[in-house]
């Protein structure tokens, strides 16, 4: 069994406050529960910042120095992709192995905009790198909600063409979990037998949950996928 631990939307900025909360310290809160426990790799799914200054990611990797993990970033809609790379360009990443699963990455940003979709020319790849992959099981990654959150989460700023997402996943009998952040807000959502989990926000939540958190997955060799969120 393989363990994973899934962070976003820390809104790290040149200044401590953004949103009006104080990001950098519950983001390092979280970062001191995180480093307590074991795991294998620690995922962070978008909005690592919350104006894309080098300086902002310069500090996120200072906040991040006690984790000894491996660490696998990719950007939301809030992050600035050139600065993201030239800060961590280590820990960008397509897809992880663990075992016999596989995380894949997908791109949901548009530019200039806060919902999300995926190209056509992605479609065409991750179809591609799914028929391709050796591994036996699949969690997909992105930053934006593919399904509607029944919660005062505004769904025009998800993910634009689920469907389109979803026709490419139908294809393909290893996906067992698509994993995002972006909603601010824990959330477990069942498509024919997929789990579909949105990760809270290390910043603030977006409902009236007051608490901070995190996802922690459980990755077995059978398939068995089983996740908890750990609030702070």
């Amino acid at each position: 069994m393989k363990k994973i631990i899934q962070i976003s939307d820390c809104h790290i900025d040149d200044d401590k406050l953004a949103m009006g909360t104080d990001t950098q310290l519950n983001l390092e809160k979280i970062v001191s529960e995180i480093a307590k426990l074991s795991f294998d790799a620690l995922l962070i799914t978008g909005d690592l910042t919350h104006n894309g200054t080098l300086n902002a990611y310069r500090r996120l990797k200072e906040l991040l120095l006690p984790i000894k993990q491996p660490i696998y970033v990719f950007a939301g809609n809030h992050d600035q992709a050139e600065h993201l790379s030239d800060i961590f360009s280590d820990n960008l990443f397509n897809a992880i192995t663990l075992d016999n699963w596989s995380i894949v990455n997908i791109d949901s940003v548009q530019l200039g905009k806060t919902s999300g979709r995926v190209s056509q020319a992605s479609l065409n790849a991750l179809d591609a790198q799914l028929s391709n992959t050796q591994s036996e099981h699949v969690i997909l990654a992105l930053h934006h909600p593919v399904v509607p959150m029944n919660s005062s989460w505004d769904d025009s700023l998800s993910l634009e063409n689920p469907q389109e997402l979803f026709q490419t996943l139908d294809k393909h009998s290893k996906i067992r979990s698509i994993i995002f952040g972006h909603a601010h807000e824990a959330a477990e959502f069942t498509r024919n037998k997929l789990d579909i989990i949105s990760c809270p926000s290390t910043a603030l939540q977006f409902t009236n949950e007051s608490r901070i958190g995190f996802n922690i997955y459980n990755l077995h060799t059978n398939g068995a996928l089983d996740w908890q969120t750990q609030w702070i």
